[in-house]
């Protein structure tokens, strides 16, 4: 059966790098560099958490949805199959940070999250896996740098790590930056002609 939609090159993954940066550079600027400084118990986790859950967690959510239903449903998106890879992910890591944002919103014990980076510690060596074997380095960059968030997270809140949040908060950060550089390299790329490294 024919596609019922042309394919399409607006892929909706500029959208869900920017809310995945932002939520890196809230909670790990944050963690890396202590400020706003953080008040145990205090207002300041509730903010981070809706920020979490608004950005990071709606934006990938959004965006793994609009993925998997142009990849399946319209198939829209049928030229690029690692988008699969991108669609799991998206909708995996927004559904965590709905998770993880509502956790600091009401301020529960986050010890339970050592069990979910081992998760998404695989989930992410599986998208750096896919990509770099498509050829698709600046995405697999993107991924090595959630490996290292999440193999780091798993490793402070098993108590192994010495500074672990602190540790966690620079791959955030880092991985913030590497984000927004592809914001833009997507965004220039398909709304000017751009030729960005993406």
């Amino acid at each position: 059966m024919d596609a019922l939609f042309q394919p399409s090159a607006f892929v909706p993954v500029a959208l869900g790098f920017f809310g995945l940066a932002t939520g890196y550079f809230v909670t790990g600027g944050q963690a890396l560099f202590g400020y706003p400084k953080p008040v145990e118990g205090g207002e300041g986790h509730r903010t981070v958490g809706l920020w979490a859950m608004w950005m990071s967690g709606f934006m990938q959510f959004l965006t793994g949805i609009s993925l998997l239903i142009g990849l399946t449903w319209f198939q829209v998106f049928t030229t690029t199959p690692p988008l699969y890879m991108a669609a799991l992910a998206f909708t995996a890591f927004g559904v965590h940070w709905f998770a993880h944002g509502y956790q600091k919103y009401i301020k529960s014990d986050d010890g339970s999250s050592a069990w979910m980076s081992i998760t998404f510690f695989f989930l992410s060596l599986l998208g750096i896996i896919v990509f770099f074997t498509a050829g698709d380095a600046p995405v697999g960059i993107v991924f090595v740098g959630l490996l290292l968030v999440y193999l780091a997270q798993a490793l402070s809140l098993f108590g192994v790590l010495p500074n672990g949040p602190r540790i966690v908060g620079l791959f955030q950060f880092l991985t913030g930056i590497w984000l927004i550089y592809m914001t833009y390299a997507v965004v220039m790329n398909t709304a000017l002609g751009a030729h960005w490294w993406a």
